[in-house]
């Protein structure tokens, strides 16, 4: 990778950065404000809530069926989500200190905190709960996966991959033979260099690939 794409590429991710920053800042201004890891509406806002919750009765009442037929379907899933949730944490605290891999980050990913929307109601808090869970912890795989690569085979494909991590960017170009021992020791240097910053959870660095 040449010195101007590195270059585009710290470009792309300090502006994904401020915006996701700018955006967040907006939708808190507008709703809510965050006084540590707490929640605080104002009293209008709460009482907005309560006057826009939408009842158990009648909301099972206006419930279509084919979305209650899919509920076990959708449910049964809590129980292979939680033995990977448990698997891929074990994985990353036992391997990623041998590796010198900074560890990801749990609660970076998976943020149970819709239960305090007070115009959802008990059944919307749980599916909110439960999606919460299951795409958060997903993210949080997706990242230990992604160091995982990183460290063990950072190289490109030769076809088109959709939904590829942000740290593919830097890895090294397929069929690259020369580069391949290098460029695998410089990633798996920044890595190392990562951990000793503090960076679990951070975005990866923009780098050769």
């Amino acid at each position: 990778m040449n010195e101007r794409i590195r270059h585009l590429l710290g470009q792309l991710n300090a502006l994904e950065d401020e915006l996701r920053t700018a955006l967040h800042e907006q939708e808190a201004a507008i709703h809510f404000r965050l006084v540590g890891r707490r929640i605080e509406f104002t009293a209008a806002a709460r009482d907005q809530h309560r006057r826009l919750r939408t009842g158990l009765l009648r909301w099972l009442a206006g419930g279509e069926l084919r979305n209650f037929a899919s509920a076990p379907f959708i449910y049964a899933l809590v129980v292979p989500l939680v033995i990977f949730d448990l698997g891929i944490t074990l994985y990353q605290a036992a391997c990623f200190p041998l590796y010198r891999i900074a560890k990801v980050r749990r609660r970076d990913y998976i943020v149970i905190d819709r239960r305090h929307l007070g115009y959802l109601n008990f059944f919307e808090r749980l599916h909110c709960t439960y999606c919460a869970y299951a795409n958060g912890l997903i993210a949080y795989a997706a990242e230990i996966a992604a160091r995982t690569e990183q460290y063990w085979c950072p190289i490109k494909h030769a076809s088109k991959v959709l939904g590829t991590h942000a740290r593919y960017r830097q890895f090294l170009d397929y069929g690259d033979a020369e580069g391949f021992h290098p460029g695998v020791g410089r990633l798996r240097a920044e890595l190392a260099a990562e951990r000793t910053a503090g960076g679990e959870g951070l975005r990866p660095p923009p780098g050769p690939g």
